[in-house]
């Protein structure tokens, strides 16, 4: 099993696919790849900022839910 199969497999945190689309970004970024090698990071690229929005929809979701008890504690004291 390859590298990249393991890593689509196992889901990576905020913080680690944050990291790694930063890498990816840097290394296309710099150039010199092949074209093939451009899109495949590109990809790899998309999934990451998918992951990293999805993190953040949840943990807006929570912020939201904790602020809303909040609120009602509030309104109720």
């Amino acid at each position: 099993m390859s590298s990249e199969s393991t890593q689509q497999e196992t889901p990576l945190g905020y913080e680690a696919a944050r990291d790694e689309l930063v890498e990816v970004v840097r290394k296309l970024e710099a150039g010199g790849l092949s074209l093939e090698d451009s899109l495949a990071l590109w990809e790899r690229g998309e999934v990451l900022a998918k992951t990293c929005e999805q993190h953040l929809a949840g943990a807006r979701e929570r912020i939201d839910a904790a602020l809303a008890v909040v609120e009602e504690d509030v309104s109720q004291g």
